[in-house]
């Protein structure tokens, strides 16, 4: 749907295709935007915030690196694909 939408605009497809996010990114993108969704409806942290460095509590990302790090526990076949997205964050101040 991606490719068509954009060579419907009249890009080129062999300028955006390595560009595009691979279907494991595009699922986790998809699961952390209901997460976002479920999060913003319960209206409260989750209760269970790991307190390792790795989670990036008490930073201004915290809460995404929490989100992004409770899908690759809740589907490890998503692991590898979640801490690229990771990578691709912004950098923390």
């Amino acid at each position: 749907m991606i490719v068509e939408h954009r060579c419907r605009q009249g890009d080129d497809p062999w300028d955006f295709m390595h560009t595009l996010p691979s279907v494991d990114e595009q699922v986790v993108l998809i699961l952390r935007a209901e997460a976002v969704e479920l999060d913003a409806r319960i209206g409260q942290r989750s209760a269970q915030w790991a307190s390792h460095p790795a989670s990036g509590q008490g930073t201004e990302l915290g809460e995404e690196f929490h989100r992004l790090r409770r899908i690759a526990l809740q589907h490890p076949e998503l692991t590898e694909a979640v801490w690229k997205l990771m990578g691709a964050l912004p950098e923390q101040r």
